[in-house]
């Protein structure tokens, strides 16, 4: 049996300000999808990003309850340059998304920052320094 990760799963909140935050990262997301309580979005690769609110994950598992503490997951979108890295960044946090970790360049030869989506996810942002 072989087995394939197909899909990529967030639960959020309020799904049009989730989906706000990922069409800042470049993802094309029609807006029409705002009201929708479970929305899918191929990746290049043929990978989707699903979102699904609250409300539906508790149609099919009423005792399910977000997690606790720190993220247990996390996404990296590559930026094309270092530069880049500190442009998104700095427009994420000036439009009112928490900047968890401002940028920085990592031992490992990255411009690294990390923001938080509205639920609480962590986003990576990087670029190669070299």
């Amino acid at each position: 049996m072989a087995l394939r990760l197909n899909v990529i799963g967030i639960v959020v909140a309020d799904m049009a300000r989730s989906l706000a935050f990922y069409r800042r990262l470049g993802l094309d997301v029609p807006a029409s999808e705002d009201a929708n309580p479970h929305v899918e979005h191929v990746l290049p690769g043929g990978v989707k990003l699903a979102w699904d609110t609250v409300a539906t994950i508790h149609s099919f598992d009423p005792e399910w309850t977000p997690p606790v503490g720190g993220g247990r997951i996390g996404l990296a979108f590559e930026c094309d340059s270092p530069a880049d890295v500190d442009k998104v960044h700095d427009e994420l946090v000036a439009a009112g998304y928490d900047g968890h970790k401002a940028p920085w360049d990592a031992f490992w030869g990255q411009r690294y920052a990390v923001v938080h989506d509205p639920d609480g996810n962590g986003i990576d942002l990087y670029a190669s320094l070299s």
